[in-house]
């Protein structure tokens, strides 16, 4: 891998985009003035800069790039330089039709918007490999430059004749001979059987779309193709001679690609955070954010970088609300708090025409610094500057999620027994949201991490198992790990091909049950699981449940909860079975928040994980980072009041009050040597 980012403290800034203003250079003398006053020490560029870098084929002007990078230097402020095949210029479209992606009904897209460019193109890889390298030799060395942003927010797929050619290529090197395909996609249902690897084509409206096992493998394709496109960029950087680390920007829970095989390409994993704050209680929306910023974390194991977030409203949602005051601070904290090192945005200077004209920025239309935006993203700055100790310290985690999007897919293409919505990422978040109710790190896991690590993992909804994987599962029970695993669990392999002889696969003899049926429940219906008098976990409370009720069998497993109504009355809803020096839970049906909350809780404290306060009231975020020396403890107030949140005294306030009672928004941040 390429050598570690080399900064000292939080990155704060953003994209930066000189080159829409470079007939204006009282602008971007001004920016300057602007960026030390708000304590803006990074600006990000070049990932929409192609057309000016390269305005005609094999012309480079990169003149301007490094006078801008220059002047930003001078005054301290350094530079995350982006490649820019995330926006390819016209000439090359006009020139060259095989750049650009080809939809599933086989149409060429014309010329337009960002993400309209083939991964396979041999002509778009070598125009993106020229200039990355030109780049590369110009700026690769210079002081300024911290990081390479290789392209921007990588997503889509492409269908053109080069794309389902290397599809077919694909599928040869995975199954070696169309006889194992036909078998892994089970194609004699409906008489699709292949006779040669040439006859297969990439899913389509107007074509196959029934073989379950054909989309998910184009999906991995596409994955795999767009990881091996970064590949293709990386080396063009590293042929110029840099060895700086680089980063891909992620999105939000993207369903388009597998983020797990970026582990390995990427030096620091990066991510783009846009939450619509408002819509929800503050606390839920909280949630949400942080649960992706877990999952970045969890990605490389490592702190992560906040690439893009926006300073006040959006412009591409169907409402672009504000944020009220605070929740920026509050925001751009709570990245930090779950593992960032940095608090960057799009944009630095409002775009004055275009798509993006009316996205949010730190300096706006007006031109000044004069405004409540403005003071909010100084804030920030200060408060970065005021918390640099905390920069490079990690995050350890007693707990985990697991969340695999290859479950995620082949789950939603499964059909049945709910085709309107399962509900995976709704019982991912509940089960998240139990464990950081109590203050727990979670990591949020796919099914390569490592388990050991762990006191507690829970699975939901785990669809998919790959081969081995009941094991993995096993060996963490075993050898002393609580493991929650629920309904609709262990159903298929990696090919979406059902395991025969009994679910959870792998994991009947270790549950202590064995599923048989289960129930799709109406959106007016719901269940309710009744505790068992006198159960391990001393749970009294009864829960509802709705959408998905299992019908298991129990062999030698304790019965927690069992259904209060329907034909299945006294089925169990929760079981325990003690495995090795372990435990494994079940969960039969989809639970409300306020089950897991308080069956996790207890299931976590019995596995020896400990609170870092012990009382943590509704709303208030607690999250713990820390560095060889010492530890770092982060409290925010997403709720609605103010509260008292009461910390022991060998804490020292590093940022906040020292006041306990902590309003709304409010942020506090103690430290203890360990």
């Amino acid at each position: 891998m390429a050598e570690q980012i080399r900064y000292s403290h939080y990155l704060h800034g953003g994209d930066y985009n000189p080159e829409q203003w470079l007939d204006r250079p009282d602008i971007l003398k001004k920016d300057i003035e602007y960026f030390k006053k708000a304590h803006i020490n990074t600006v990000s560029m070049g990932m929409f800069s192609w057309a000016v870098l390269e305005p005609e084929e094999g012309r480079y002007n990169f003149d301007w790039l490094e006078e801008v990078i220059d002047n930003l230097y001078k005054e301290g402020i350094y530079t995350i330089l982006s490649t820019p095949s995330g926006a390819r210029p016209k000439w090359m479209a006009d020139k060259y039709e095989e750049v650009l992606r080809m939809d599933p009904d086989r149409t060429r897209r014309f010329f337009g918007g960002r993400h309209n460019h083939c991964y396979t193109s041999p002509v778009y890889r070598e125009k993106v490999y020229n200039i990355n390298k030109k780049l590369s030799e110009r700026f690769g060395k210079h002081p300024a430059v911290l990081l390479w942003h290789i392209s921007n927010e990588y997503g889509g797929e492409c269908h053109c004749p080069l794309c389902r050619e290397k599809f077919r290529e694909w599928l040869k090197e995975k199954y070696g001979t169309i006889e194992n395909l036909n078998s892994s996609w089970c194609t004699t249902f409906w008489s699709h059987t292949y006779n040669s690897f040439d006859q297969i084509e990439s899913p389509s409206p107007k074509g196959e779309n029934a073989l379950h096992a054909l989309t998910l493998d184009w999906k991995r394709f596409v994955t795999d193709r767009t990881v091996d496109f970064m590949k293709h960029e990386i080396s063009a950087i590293r042929a110029g001679g840099s060895e700086l680390p680089a980063t891909a920007n992620l999105m939000y829970d993207y369903n388009g690609l597998d983020y797990k095989k970026f582990k390995d390409v990427m030096d620091i994993a990066s991510w783009d955070n846009y939450p619509s704050w408002h819509k929800k209680d503050n606390y839920t929306t909280a949630l949400d954010g942080a649960m992706q910023h877990d999952l970045m974390r969890s990605i490389k194991k490592a702190p992560f970088l906040l690439m893009e977030s926006c300073p006040s409203a959006t412009n591409w949602k169907p409402i672009n609300k504000l944020k009220k005051p605070g929740i920026h601070l509050a925001a751009s904290l709570q990245a930090v708090a779950h593992g960032s090192d940095s608090v960057l945005y799009f944009q630095l200077r409002q775009s004055q025409g275009a798509s993006e004209k009316f996205h949010g920025a730190v300096i706006d239309h007006y031109g000044g610094d004069d405004t409540r935006i403005f003071r909010e993203v100084t804030e920030v700055g200060e408060a970065l500057e005021q918390i640099r100790e905390t920069a490079g310290s990690v995050t350890k985690s007693p707990v985990a999620v697991l969340y695999d999007r290859e479950n995620d897919w082949a789950l939603k293409d499964a059909q049945g027994p709910r085709n309107e919505d399962m509900h995976y990422q709704e019982n991912v978040l509940k089960q998240y949201r139990a464990l950081r109710r109590k203050g727990y790190n979670t990591d949020i896991i796919n099914m390569e991490h490592e388990l050991s690590r762990y006191r507690l993992v829970t699975a939901p909804m785990a669809y998919m198992f790959y081969h081995g994987y009941a094991e993995k599962l096993r060996a963490f029970a075993k050898n002393g790990g609580t493991l929650v695993i629920s309904y609709w669990s262990g159903l298929v392999d990696e090919t979406d091909k059902c395991y025969l002889e009994g679910t959870p696969h792998g994991l009947m003899e270790a549950a202590g049950i064995r599923t048989e049926e289960i129930d799709a429940l109406y959106d007016w219906e719901e269940n309710v699981g009744i505790p068992e008098t006198g159960n391990h976990l001393r749970i009294t409370e009864s829960y509802t449940c709705k959408n998905l009720c299992e019908l298991a069998k129990v062999s030698d497993a304790e019965v927690l909860l069992r259904y209060g109504r329907d034909f299945y009355q006294g089925y169990p809803v929760l079981t325990h079975k003690k495995y090795g020096k372990g435990h494994v839970y079940y969960v039969a049906a989809d639970m409300e928040a306020a089950f897991y909350e308080d069956f996790l809780g207890r299931a976590a404290e019995e596995a020896g994980v400990k609170m870092p306060l012990t009382f943590i009231p509704e709303g208030i975020s607690v999250t713990t980072r820390e560095n060889k020396d010492t530890e770092y403890l982060f409290i925010q107030n997403f709720g609605e009041k103010t509260e008292t949140v009461s910390v022991p005294g060998d804490y020292e306030v590093l940022y906040g009050s020292t006041d306990e009672n902590m309003a709304p928004l409010a942020t506090r941040i103690l430290k203890r040597k360990k």
